[in-house]
């Protein structure tokens, strides 16, 4: 439930501003209302949604100025994880970054917008267990699917897909390799890329 309901916020099947609730998510998903209610508990403390009293869940706004300040914090959290995880990852899940590195790739070589968003999450979840920092935890779960859903609404105008996808795939590499300055390196160069992307749709009026 939890999974799903991103994905439907992210992919804007969502749209910000709709009123939701837990039977009519039940219903769509078939999954029962108690895990829909923990979901969009979760999810409302990760800002994605908010629980408004006699007014139901609402998905929340996308905000320029507010994703710039995410971006902020995003950039300093982000290296300090892909050092960490370069340096403390085991074996298993440096293959495993390996691997996800030539998903990024093949997405970027297909244009799989899908595919992209699905092997971004697995690869930041995958970030945050190798570092074994369960603090980086807490916040970076909050902080992707508002980057992803903001993704999502502008890359067709304001981005690109298969840039983004080979800079991810470049911060897994270095990770798989166990470069914990290349690792930054590449981290700082997928930020830089996700800011000026973030500043165009401005530009572009978005």
């Amino acid at each position: 439930a939890y999974t799903a309901l991103e994905e439907m916020i992210v992919r804007l099947e969502l749209a910000p501003g709709t009123a939701v609730s837990e039977g009519m998510l039940s219903k769509r998903l078939g999954i029962g209302r108690t895990p829909i209610r923990e979901a969009l508990q979760r999810r409302a403390r990760e800002l994605l949604v908010q629980i408004l009293p006699r007014r139901g869940v609402i998905v929340s706004d996308i905000n320029v100025k507010a994703q710039l300040r995410l971006l902020e914090v995003r950039r300093e959290l982000e290296r300090l994880v892909a050092s960490t995880a370069a340096r403390r990852s085991s074996a298993e899940e440096r293959e495993q970054f390996a691997e996800l590195a030539r998903r990024f790739e093949r997405a970027a070589e297909m244009g799989d917008d899908v595919a992209f968003l699905r092997i971004d999450r697995k690869f930041h979840e995958l970030c945050v267990a190798a570092s074994r920092n369960e603090f980086a935890l807490s916040m970076m779960s909050g902080l992707q699917p508002l980057s992803r859903r903001f993704w999502y609404q502008h890359y067709q105008q304001a981005g690109d897909m298969p840039v983004s996808a080979k800079l991810h795939a470049a911060v897994a590499q270095a990770i798989s390799a166990g470069d914990e300055q290349a690792a930054a390196h590449a981290n700082d160069a997928l930020i830089d890329d996700i800011e000026a992307f973030t500043r165009a749709t401005v530009s572009a009026g978005l």
